[in-house]
């Protein structure tokens, strides 16, 4: 038997007066957003987008299009489940709607294995940014393998088409997924163009509005992040408005660069590294450090 304040403990955990922010409450009949098969749609989809270094590695000109086939058919199974399962956590759907629920899940599953040749163009640029931008790359499956900017990115770019299809939770579980594997935070609502690479990537920061375009560069440590947020009547910050950054093509920023608020970054620049930008950036700038050098007294 519990002693009386374990029974006393129970009971004030249960009052959720209060506390309603803290605890979610789920229709009995609709399963939860799943960690592990969220984990299992990535791994998936790896091995679709990278066919031969993700899931079944005996994959030739003979076996591809069964390879692709089946992973193709169980992702379209678990991806209905789980989107569904993010609309109902998102807003509490009545058993009549249950239904049309199952159909609209169906169908945004549909769509999304639609854009999976697209990603995987987007990811093919990206594995070949990576690898031009790494003397110490020795082949793209080098590349592919042991890179965690391409884990990232292709968690990124696998959330991104997820939230354009407008649905909702799940992206962001997937990004997150990756900020825990890699140390790279990159937001699904984020645009990210061709050619992008993160070199080592730890510690990368890139917010929900910011803007990349095509053949962009950063290392470790970068922040592209907000510098305010404007607050409503209540006092409470806005929400979806623009407030990161929007970095040009053929940019370069160099590790520990934080770039804050709505501003431009222009094609062509480059960032040295360890600095604070919130201005505009023109094209073709080249940033850099005052360089000071001190001797010790003898």
């Amino acid at each position: 038997m519990m002693n009386n304040d374990l029974i006393d403990t129970i009971k004030k955990l249960s009052q959720l007066e209060g506390f309603k922010d803290v605890c979610h409450e789920q229709g009995s009949n609709d399963a939860m957003p799943s960690i592990d098969v969220l984990q299992e749609i990535v791994q998936i989809a790896r091995s679709v987008l990278f066919p031969g270094y993700f899931g079944d590695s005996a994959v030739n000109a003979q076996t591809i299009m069964n390879h692709i086939g089946v992973n193709i058919d169980r992702l379209q199974q678990i991806l209905t489940q789980q989107i569904k399962a993010g609309i109902c956590f998102s807003c509490q759907t009545d058993v009549d709607d249950r239904e049309e629920t199952e159909q609209i899940a169906r169908a945004k599953a549909l769509k999304f294995i639609m854009q999976l040749p697209e990603i995987r163009e987007k990811l093919h640029t990206d594995v070949i940014a990576a690898y031009n931008g790494d003397p110490a790359a020795k082949s793209f499956g080098e590349v592919i393998f042991c890179y965690p900017s391409i884990r990232a990115i292709s968690n990124y770019r696998i959330a991104h088409a997820l939230l354009k299809l407008e649905i909702p939770l799940i992206p962001r579980i997937i990004t997150e997924m990756a900020h825990s594997e890699t140390g790279i935070d990159i937001h699904p609502g984020a645009t990210i163009g061709e050619y992008f690479t993160i070199d080592h990537g730890t510690g990368v920061v890139i917010g929900e509005t910011a803007i990349i375009g095509n053949n962009v560069k950063m290392y470790q440590g970068v922040t592209l992040g907000a510098r305010s947020f404007p607050l409503d009547e209540s006092g409470n910050p806005i929400k979806g408005i623009p407030r990161h950054p929007c970095i040009g093509n053929n940019v370069i920023i160099y590790s520990n660069t934080t770039i804050l608020g709505r501003i431009t970054v222009g094609n062509g620049a480059i960032i040295g590294g360890n600095m604070w930008v919130d201005v505009d950036v023109p094209a073709g700038a080249k940033l850099a450090q005052n360089r000071k050098t001190s001797k010790l007294n003898d």
